[in-house]
């Protein structure tokens, strides 16, 4: 039944990413990969604030929104390609900050995630 539940909240996070990704990348003339910086964000902040109410839900809830939706969100094979690629075409500004803030933004928005649900738990 879990496996389940990981793979519906799947179905719907791969392509919320992919429609995310293409609606943020065409609106940026960047090679920076800002869609799948945008994607990661989100994932990180939603994954966050599921934690932090994990207590609150069900394992069924958090397999299909954690795991599931949140995991098939958020994209860390996509980001080091894109780091790589950035590499190779010589765009080592841009590959360097991809990394370093895509890290940084990645635990912000955990923190912020998991501070929100606090503040709307208690």
């Amino acid at each position: 039944m879990i496996v389940l539940l990981v793979a519906l909240g799947a179905a719907i996070g791969a392509p919320l990413r992919y429609l995310v990704d293409r609606a943020v990348q065409t609106r940026h003339d960047s090679v920076f990969p800002w869609g799948t910086f945008a994607v990661n964000a989100a994932g990180s902040f939603l994954l966050g604030g599921l934690v932090t109410t994990s207590l609150h839900a069900p394992a069924p809830v958090m397999a299909a929104l954690g795991t599931g939706l949140c995991g098939a969100l958020s994209t860390y094979a996509t980001f080091g390609y894109e780091t790589i690629r950035l590499l190779q075409d010589r765009a080592r500004l841009f590959a360097v900050t991809n990394a370093a803030a895509s890290i940084i933004a990645g635990l912000g928005a955990a923190a912020l995630g998991a501070a929100l649900a606090q503040a709307l738990t208690t």
